[in-house]
């Protein structure tokens, strides 16, 4: 991959070069290079809002109290998966985490609740159901908040950032279903 980036601006400056568009490119790279820093400061403010949100998230026991509301709907994906193990309660909260657009909170949660699943799996090589289909239902991705996209959006100056939130939820409502039916399907075939 990093023989392809190489290649492409090699050309760009050759072709510049040869057509007489290097002080375009200069100036390009200048406005960019600015244009990116500008981003980062503006994402390094709304991250440390988020996180922050984050934490008193955590600290509160809002996550806590997500978790448990969202239970009944877990125990019904994940029948063979005893509930008062730890696994459920870090599938649960990393579920609950991940809705509420807590990426960076909801990822010690699941790779805690893949090891307790691995603790109980009796067959080490093999994936259990049970992790096939917490896998699938983080790569779909369900968010209620999609808090990083709203802090991109933001930060890039967007009129009205928050106009994503409805069609991300139909979406990521779609993909959330879709991969729970697949998963459940192959858990019959396999």
């Amino acid at each position: 991959m990093n023989f392809i980036w190489l290649f492409l601006i090699i050309t760009s400056f050759i072709f510049a070069a040869v057509n007489g568009k290097m002080p375009d490119v200069v100036n390009a790279m200048l406005k960019a290079s600015q244009s990116a820093v500008l981003i980062a400061f503006s994402l390094i403010g709304i991250m440390t809002f988020w996180l922050g949100i984050v934490n008193i998230a955590k600290v509160s026991g809002l996550m806590e109290i997500f978790s448990k509301l969202t239970a009944p709907f877990m125990r019904l994906i994940f029948k063979d998966v005893k509930n008062n193990s730890g696994a459920f309660s870090n599938i649960t909260l990393n579920f609950s985490a991940n809705a509420l657009g807590l990426t960076n909170a909801a990822t010690p949660f699941g790779i805690k609740a893949m090891q307790d699943l691995q603790n109980e799996n009796n067959n080490k090589s093999v994936a259990t159901n049970a992790m096939c289909t917490l896998l699938a239902m983080n790569t779909a991705g369900f968010q209620l908040v999609p808090a990083s996209v709203l802090a991109i959006l933001t930060a890039s100056g967007a009129k009205n950032p928050t106009e994503i939130i409805l069609p991300t939820l139909i979406v990521t409502s779609i993909t959330f279903i879709c991969a729970i039916i697949i998963s459940k399907i192959l858990e019959r075939v396999f």
